[in-house]
C-alpha cells in the first residue's frame, strides 16, 4: 500500500479578477521524500503555482477555485493567521535570487534567528545558537564569523546556503525552491543541488523544485509535471518522461537542451514562435500555434489528460486514444 501524498494539488485554478486564466486545471501530488520538477518556459504558470502553495500570490492574482491540501490540511481557505504559522514552520521556500530575497541591513545571522524566534519557543540566545549551527549545516565556512556578516559580503552561492538555512530551521515537511541554483555559476550550481540532495535525505523532505533547465530535472528530479500556457502538458516519471516524451511540447523542449553528446556543428532546434500572452489564449490546447503536429481539433478543444501507462500522462489529441495519430 503506497503513502499518502504529502502534497496534492487538484485543478488549481489562478487568474486576474476579470477572470483570466494564468493557471488553468492544475493537477499533480507529491509523495514524501520525493523531489517533483515543475518544468517550462517563463510564463507557464510554475513560480506562481509555487506562490500559491506559499499563500505569497501577487495582490491582483485570484486562486477561483480548486485546493491543495499538504498532508491532508485544505490550504485555499487559511486565513493570513494560519498562512503565517505554515510558512516556515511547515512550508520552506528557496527563492530565485537571494539577494533580493534576504534583506540587505540586515546580518544574515540574525535574519536566520528571526525565522527561529517566529515560529519556535527560543531564547535570543538558544536562537543564535542554532542559527549558527544551521550555517554551519548548509556548509557556511566560519559560520561564526559570518552570522555578523550582511548580504553583500557573501558570494552569491554563500547568499542561497543562508537562504536554504533560513528555509529549513524549523524542520519543514515540504521545501519549495524557485529556480535556486539560476543566478549562480555551474560549478557552485552542483554544490547547491548536492547540498539540497543531502538536506532532503536526512530531513525526508518532499521538494518541489520549479525550474526551466532539464539538466538540472534529469539529476534531482522524481517526478516530472511539464507546464504551458498554465496547463499541464505532460507528467509522469523523470527517467521515463526524459528518455520517451509524449508530449511534442516536451520533445521541443528536449530538442532545445544543450547536450555534451550532441556534436559541435548541430545546432540546438529551437521551438518557433513565443508563449501567448493569458489574454490572448483561446480554446483548445495553449500549445497548438506553436506545435508543427497540431490538428484541426488541437485548436477547438482543450485535450483531457490521456494515460499513457498506469504513472505517465500527456494532454495531447495525437495520442492514440485521443483519435489522433500519434
Amino acid at each position: 500500500m503506497s503513502a499518502a501524498p504529502l502534497l496534492q494539488v487538484q485543478q488549481m485554478q489562478l487568474g486576474l479578477a476579470d477572470g483570466t486564466p494564468l493557471v488553468d486545471g492544475v493537477s499533480w501530488s507529491l509523495q514524501p521524500g520525493q523531489t517533483l520538477a515543475v518544468v517550462g518556459e517563463s510564463g507557464s504558470g510554475k513560480s506562481l503555482s509555487a506562490m500559491a502553495l506559499m499563500g505569497l500570490l501577487p495582490a491582483a492574482v485570484h486562486w477561483h477555485s480548486g485546493q491543495a491540501l499538504l498532508q491532508g490540511q485544505p490550504l485555499r481557505e487559511l486565513s493570513p493567521a494560519q498562512w503565517r504559522q505554515l510558512q516556515g514552520r511547515r512550508i520552506g521556500m528557496v527563492f530565485q535570487e537571494p539577494m533580493t530575497s534576504l534583506n540587505p541591513v540586515m546580518r544574515v545571522g540574525e535574519q536566520v534567528v528571526e525565522v527561529l524566534r517566529c515560529h519556535l519557543a527560543m531564547t535570543p540566545r538558544q536562537a543564535r545558537e542554532r542559527a549558527v549551527e544551521l550555517l554551519e549545516g548548509v556548509q557556511i565556512p566560519e559560520p561564526g564569523r559570518r552570522f555578523a556578516h550582511y548580504p553583500h559580503q557573501l558570494s552569491g552561492g554563500q547568499r542561497q546556503r543562508v537562504m536554504i538555512a533560513m528555509a529549513l530551521a524549523c524542520d519543514p515537511v515540504l521545501l519549495l525552491a524557485d529556480e535556486p541554483t539560476t543566478a549562480l555559476d555551474v560549478t557552485v550550481q552542483a554544490d547547491i543541488l548536492q547540498l539540497m540532495a543531502e538536506q532532503q535525505k536526512r530531513r525526508g523532505l518532499g521538494v518541489v523544485l520549479i525550474t526551466h533547465d532539464l539538466g538540472v530535472v534529469a539529476q534531482v528530479a522524481d517526478h516530472v509535471v511539464v507546464m504551458y500556457g498554465g496547463q499541464v502538458m505532460e507528467q509522469g516519471p523523470a527517467a521515463q518522461l526524459l528518455s520517451a516524451p509524449g508530449h511534442p511540447y516536451t520533445q521541443g523542449l528536449l530538442r532545445a537542451r544543450p547536450s555534451a553528446h550532441r556534436p559541435r556543428s548541430e545546432r540546438l532546434q529551437e521551438i518557433p514562435g513565443l508563449v501567448a500572452a493569458p489574454s490572448r489564449q483561446r480554446a483548445g490546447c495553449p500549445f497548438a500555434p506553436r506545435c508543427a503536429s497540431a490538428l484541426p481539433l488541437c485548436t477547438q478543444q482543450r485535450p483531457p489528460a490521456f494515460e499513457l501507462d498506469a504513472q505517465r500522462s500527456s494532454s495531447c489529441w495525437l495520442h492514440p486514444s485521443g483519435g489522433g495519430h500519434g
